[in-house]
């Protein structure tokens, strides 16, 4: 049901509407109504057909058994951030975090690794998200080899875990990372 209210579908719909009430208006001698709406009815159509060849729809938010609101607080923001940022339309793009997967040097121009679910996780050690990634042409070895990499990379304090079942899907775990003694170790970071 939220893939028919994408804003693509939505500019595409009201485009063709009005290009029909103008064809319409035009065919029974109504200029008044024709010229407007055939004007701007059939160029926003194309601009909705042309989103709509670009568009990436957000990944799959798996909801939580319980509300997170105090523990997301108390948590980085940028994980909410994170979130928020994947979970909605995205245009012009081939993959969610494609820039940042670039940067990571996780990324395929070929068959970039697609996110397919995020989660928010509420572990002892306080808020973390799981990403689901089908890892496409980025080899396991290679996310292995950035594990430190992703444990800084998207907030200060977190330790990436990465856990594969088949070996075409990949989580992503960050969480906030523990010091020695099994403690949070936010308030040692710099």
């Amino acid at each position: 049901m939220k893939d028919l209210f994408s804003p693509a579908n939505i500019i595409t719909v009201t485009g063709a509407v009005l290009t029909v009430i103008g064809a319409i208006a035009y065919g029974t001698g109504a200029a008044n109504l024709s010229v407007p709406t055939l004007f701007y009815g059939f160029p926003i159509f194309i601009g909705g057909l042309a989103l709509k060849t670009s568009e990436l729809p957000p990944a799959k938010k798996i909801q939580p058994s319980k509300d997170l609101s105090d523990l997301q607080k108390e948590g980085p923001p940028e994980l909410q951030k994170l979130v928020g940022d994947v979970t909605r339309w995205r245009y012009g793009q081939k993959a969610h975090l494609e820039s940042s997967l670039q940067v990571l040097n996780l990324w395929d121009a070929d068959e970039p690794p697609q996110l397919l679910e995020i989660e928010e996780l509420d572990t002892g050690r306080g808020y973390g998200v799981r990403l689901r990634f089908e890892i496409a042409g980025v080899t396991l070895d290679r996310w292995h080899e950035k594990k430190a990499r992703l444990s800084r990379f998207f907030a200060n304090g977190l330790e990436a875990e990465l856990r594969s079942k088949d070996g075409r899907e990949l989580d992503l775990i960050l969480l906030p990372a523990q010091s020695k003694d099994g403690n949070k170790n936010s308030d040692d970071l710099p």
